[in-house]
């Protein structure tokens, strides 16, 4: 049984955690010692287990969720039932994060989550998208060798020839509006012209007038030449540099380069001529660049290339990237994960975590790699793109993104402690107020894990509910478990007044929820997890029972607290 789940998150109510705990991501973890939980030992009050959650939350906050696995839900059909009957939507744990679709030669490999997406959508489950950034669980390897391959060539140095050089990148081969080793599409219901015009630096360059944009982003293309890539797979990291020129602000060209790989790159271009540089990893010996229109407008392309720096030579000086030239290249892979994830599950996913996990324990600064420590697949993005709550940072700049790609989808920042550190709360409430300022409407709601115990403040918990819907967003409880074990006891027996002190703590959170958050803004609750015995608090050394079914998927009374919760 694969219990792998599912993320990093500290539990630190004051008095009962002293150290920080992960959710792992081991695919054979050591099988916890059984702990025992029956209905029939619950005392007055919790002993009501009738109804099915998702009849009794619908009209007090609408979905409610659970985290989900891959080899649970496609095999073991008491967990896949359960689910299905209590539940109207689902987060996956582990198969969305960028470290289990991204591949060490930098392409994406969906097909697990697609698997995961088949399976919920097939028993009538709805999908929220978990999670598009964040610093752990990352290809760190690979986002590190982008810095590396980005590194200055020094004086007298080559940053490796030109793929396209004979192949018409710059489009100087051809008449009129035919360009040589170029074919202009123009496919479905959308209206276009293709012509020459004079270019940047030459006297002839591309030029496409969309008046009518497709259905699909594609349907105004032109095909280019093929990108040979000298030893390729495995991957190559390829530097390209474009020049592109808008009759107006606003609009886009996405650069593909295409075999059996998509890999992609969106430019919004402004109206004088700029040259834009982006990098991207190809696996392929050849691949066809291409050039697609999606948004109305008049756009003027020259002077395509594609260089391989690891066939250039260093010269005198020859140096590691700069601190310019990393970010351009995180950046660009940042928005590449962000927009051709959320492309991929179009009509699928509705809403997104685009941002988990950004503010740090302690002083509550945005996290970066100096304030969260060590540890395996991390990768800070904030490091090279920003950390500061009143600047350009790499939350605004993956919001931006996030709504470009799809602005109908709904964008997410989820956190956790929140419910345990006010100082905490009031930061991240900062960071979204400054992200939305003047009406951005960047991001649409805010996730409050709530990774809490038997005992967490109940205080705490009211002010956070109140504080984050004071932004006025949607508030989701977006991964609630609620720990019993809180002496970290390995010999720990869940009797039935801890049983039934879980199922308060449940009960009120919901309550909380419900009188401090208006209806408008409820979101919905997700439970992380499914039976006890799948939960990742649920380990040999400290063994647990956070969630509202046990190892049987028999409800217990934190099933009862949450049906309470909400009358």
């Amino acid at each position: 049984m694969n219990t792998s789940v599912l993320k990093m998150c500290c539990l630190a109510a004051a008095v009962l955690f002293a150290t920080s705990c992960k959710k792992g991501n081991t695919d054979n973890p050591t099988p916890a010692p059984p702990v025992t939980t029956t209905t029939t030992t619950l005392i007055p009050g919790y002993t009501d287990t009738a109804g099915v959650l998702k009849a009794l939350t619908a009209s007090k906050f609408g979905a409610m969720g659970f985290a989900v696995t891959y080899n649970l839900m496609a095999n073991n059909a008491d967990y896949r039932n359960t689910v299905k009957r209590h539940g109207d939507v689902v987060t996956f744990g582990n198969e969305l994060k960028e470290g289990s679709i991204v591949k060490s030669d930098g392409s994406y490999d969906y097909s697990t989550a697609d698997a995961l997406y088949n399976v919920c959508n097939t028993n009538g489950l709805q999908v929220f998208g978990h999670t598009l950034v964040w610093h752990s669980q990352q290809n760190a390897a690979y986002l590190n060798g982008l810095i590396t391959a980005a590194g200055n060539p020094g004086v007298g140095g080559t940053p490796g020839p030109n793929l396209l050089a004979s192949s018409n990148g710059d489009f100087q081969l051809g008449t009129g509006s035919t360009f040589t080793n170029w074919q202009t599409l123009v496919g479905g219901t959308a209206a276009a012209t293709y012509a020459e015009a004079t270019g940047n630096s030459s006297s002839r360059a591309l030029q496409v007038t969309v008046t009518t944009p497709g259905v699909n982003g594609y349907d105004v293309q032109a095909i280019g030449p093929v990108v040979s890539v000298p030893s390729a797979p495995p991957a190559r990291t390829i530097n390209f540099s474009i020049d592109i020129k808008a009759a107006a602000a606003g609009g886009k060209v996405r650069v593909v380069v295409q075999n059996g790989n998509y890999l992609a790159y969106d430019i919004t271009p402004t109206t004088s001529w700029a040259t834009y540089t982006f990098s991207l990893s190809v696996a392929e010996a050849a691949a066809t660049i291409r050039l697609n229109f999606p948004n109305a407008g008049t756009y003027t392309i020259d002077n395509i290339t594609a260089s391989d720096p690891s066939q250039g030579t260093p010269g005198s000086g020859a140096a590691p990237a700069t601190a310019a030239q990393a970010a351009a290249v995180i950046d660009n892979e940042m928005k590449r994960y962000i927009t051709t994830s959320i492309n991929h599950y179009a009509g699928k996913i509705n809403a997104w975590d685009v941002v988990n996990e950004v503010i740090a324990d302690g002083n509550a600064a945005m996290r970066t790699d100096a304030n969260s420590g060590a540890g395996s697949n991390q990768f800070f993005y904030g490091k090279y793109l920003g950390v500061k709550y009143d600047q350009d940072n790499y939350v605004l700049k993956a919001f931006k993104y996030a709504k470009q790609a799809n602005a109908s989808v709904l964008r997410f920042i989820n956190d956790y402690n929140l419910d345990y550190s006010r100082t905490k709360t009031d930061s991240l409430v900062a960071l979204v107020n400054f992200i939305n300022k003047d009406g951005a409407a960047l991001v649409d709601g805010i996730g409050t894990q709530m990774h809490i115990s038997v005992n967490s403040n109940k205080s705490n918990i009211d002010y956070s509910f109140q504080k984050l819907a004071s932004t006025g967003l949607k508030i989701k409880i977006s991964e609630m478990d609620v720990a019993a074990n809180t002496a970290k006891s390995g010999s720990f027996t869940a009797d039935a007044i801890t049983l039934a002190a879980q199922a308060d703590m449940y009960k009120y959170v919901i309550q909380s929820y419900i009188t401090n958050v208006p209806a408008a803004q409820r979101y919905g609750v997700t439970v992380w997890g499914v039976a006890d015995s799948d939960s990742w608090i649920n380990t040999a050394a400290n063994p647990d029972v956070p969630l509202l079914f046990d190892k049987n998927y028999i409800k217990k009374a934190a099933f009862v607290g949450v049906k309470l919760g909400v009358k």
